[in-house]
Parts: C-alpha cells; sequence; structure tokens
C-alpha cells in the first residue's frame, strides 16, 4: 500500500499537470461512468494529499476523492512537465532519510536501482511520454498516438488537450461535494507534509498520549496520523528506540513530539526525493550502494532473521495491526 510520500508525489503531477485546465473524463473499465458523467468537462482547480488519501477539486464544488489500496496505480502520459514527483505512484518505491544532507547535493542523480527506478532528479519536461506506475510494471517511453489506448482495467481516465492520466485499481474513487470532502478529511489525522503547525504536533502528542493501544499499532491508524505505513513505522520505531508493544499513554510527552518531528522529518524526505531510504550518514559509496538496492535503505524492514546493524540481535518479524511488524528485540526492549 502506498505511504504518504507517494500519494503527496502523484498530486504534485497534477498540480503542474491539470491545474487551470478543463478535463474530460471517461470511464473505459465502466464502473465509473456516473462519476466521470458528473465531472466531465470540469476544470481542475485543486489538487491536494492528506496521508494516504488525495483530493482532485473542480469548479462547480466538486471533488474527486482516491484512495488506490492495495492495488491503485496511475499512469500518466502525454506532453507530460515532469519533475521528481513522477517517478514514485503507489508506495512501492522508496523513501530518503538522508539527516544533514542537502537535498540539491545528492552525490550522483543518474543512480538507477535493482528495479529500475531513479527519481531524486527530472526525467525531463516537457517531453511526450507515458509513464506507466504500478507495482510490477515501469516504464517511460515515446508516444504515437495520443491519447494512447488504456492497459488494463482502467476506473477513470482524465483527459486534457496534451496529458493523460489513467487509474486502475484503487480502493476508492468517488464524487463528493465540499460537505462530504470536510468529513473525509476530518476522519484523518494530522499530516505533517500538509500541517507541521504546533497545533498539528499537539493534536498527535495527545492522541497518542491517552490511548492504551500500543504505539505500533496506533501509527498504522490513519485517523490518528496520516500516511504511516508498514515502512515507515518499522523505521521509525526503531529510530526512536520504542518497544511497538508500548502503550501510547505509555510514553512521554517528549518521546512522542520527537516521533511526530522525525516522521515529519522523513516525510519531508520522501516527497522531495521519492525514496524511503530511512539510513543516515551515509558516505558516498554507501550512499551509492543503497540508492542500487533496496536491502540496504532500512534499519529493520524486511531483515527479519538478519543481524541489527546497531546490537547484532537478529531482527525479528510479527503480525501487528494485519501487516508484518519488523523490531529489534534488544534495542527497542
Amino acid at each position: 500500500m502506498p505511504e504518504g510520500h507517494s500519494v503527496h508525489r502523484i498530486t504534485r503531477q497534477f498540480q503542474r499537470n491539470f491545474l487551470g485546465h478543463p478535463v474530460r473524463f471517461s470511464s473505459p473499465q465502466g464502473r465509473f461512468v456516473e462519476g466521470a458523467a458528473v465531472l466531465d468537462g470540469r476544470t481542475m482547480t485543486d489538487a491536494r494529499a492528506v496521508g494516504k488519501q488525495m483530493f482532485l477539486e473542480f469548479d462547480h464544488e466538486l471533488w474527486l476523492r482516491i484512495h488506490l489500496g492495495l492495488y491503485g496505480a496511475w499512469d500518466f502520459s502525454g506532453d507530460l512537465l515532469l519533475d521528481a514527483t513522477i517517478a514514485s505512484a503507489n508506495g512501492r518505491m522508496g523513501q530518503t532519510n538522508q539527516r544533514g544532507t542537502d537535498l540539491n547535493a545528492v552525490p550522483d542523480a543518474s543512480i538507477l536501482d535493482t528495479a529500475g527506478e531513479n527519481s531524486l532528479h527530472s526525467i525531463g519536461a516537457p517531453r511526450r511520454t507515458r509513464v506507466r506506475m504500478s507495482e510490477q510494471e515501469k516504464e517511460l517511453n515515446q508516444l504515437e498516438v495520443f491519447p494512447p489506448e488504456p492497459i488494463g482495467q482502467v476506473r477513470v481516465r482524465l483527459l486534457t488537450e496534451t496529458v493523460c492520466a489513467d487509474l486502475r485499481g484503487p480502493t476508492a474513487c468517488e464524487v463528493l461535494d465540499p460537505a462530504q470532502v470536510m468529513v473525509s478529511m476530518a476522519r484523518l489525522g494530522p499530516d505533517p507534509e500538509l500541517d507541521n503547525s504546533p497545533e498539528a504536533e499537539e493534536r498527535f502528542t495527545s492522541v497518542i498520549r491517552r490511548k492504551p493501544t500500543s504505539i505500533g499499532k496506533l501509527l498504522m491508524d490513519q485517523s490518528v496520523v496520516s500516511g504511516i505505513g508498514n515502512v515507515y513505522r518499522a523505521e521509525l520505531l526503531f529510530r526512536a528506540g520504542i518497544n511497538p508493544h508500548a502503550p501510547g499513554k505509555s510514553l512521554s510527552d517528549e518521546t512522542v513530539r520527537a516521533l511526530w518531528q522525525d516522521w515529519a522529518h522523513l516525510l519531508h524526505i520522501g516527497v522531495e526525493t521519492g525514496q524511503m531510504m530511512t539510513m543516515d550518514d551515509l558516505d558516498r559509496a554507501d550512499f551509492h550502494l543503497a540508492m542500487r538496492n533496496r536491502a540496504d535503505r532500512h534499519w529493520v524492514y524486511k531483515r527479519e532473521g538478519l543481524p541489527c546493524r546497531v546490537c547484532g540481535t537478529h531482527i525479528v518479524i510479527e503480525e501487528m495491526a494485519a501487516r508484518k511488524l519488523y523490531w529489534c528485540p534488544r534495542c527497542q526492549a
């Protein structure tokens, strides 16, 4: 499932290519015909992400809410204005945490990882391309015909004179009015990329500190905090030295606030670079290695049975909140 940085990056792509333009809607799959008819011809006026959900606003106070879920993906094609945001569409790609690193001075912007992904810098704009953003396939190729034929079960197609966006396999895709949008957003916890104010931090802290639920479950609860998924949960808790089974109310005010601040830090870098590499203070050689291989980007995620990078204890795996949890029983005792 995509984590928060991916959805923010997709939203940026809509901001660059669709805002201010009338949009033609269709549903090649046939499952969004009525919604497409309502939105067809409307001009996009806003695009925003809240955690793992995206909200596209159109004139006449109409909104499109999308939740990609486990299988959702976008295909963009046409004369795209592309930057780093285009490279991560649904959370399969990583994240970067280079504390103290100047994002404008990345050692090598041309690095491709073993999955062929490169999202540090622009991949060119404008360019008539097709960029497929899905869990198993990533493509960037020249188009001979625009708009291209839909690939797979396209729930909804958004089309301007120069750019096309196809949505496949979302968990949610629905037209809302402003009141319904407010209700949907109100159900979501704070998102530091959208609002990193003291009030947002206080909201997160106060909820965590009054809950008897384990912190490992709370971080995955989108009504508590928006955008954190399985990777960020494991890495945040390890970085903080927090036992994932600790009740939220057992944590100190200082600990919870530091957790929020680290989440804001990781999320912002993930949005800017598209890579969820949560390792710190890497030298040039290790940075290059990590950018090529996801196994070298994380402290504990997907490292079950391997020695902890800090203490040597074997990383354990268990199920929590219906997802796999990775942690070090010594560093996070």
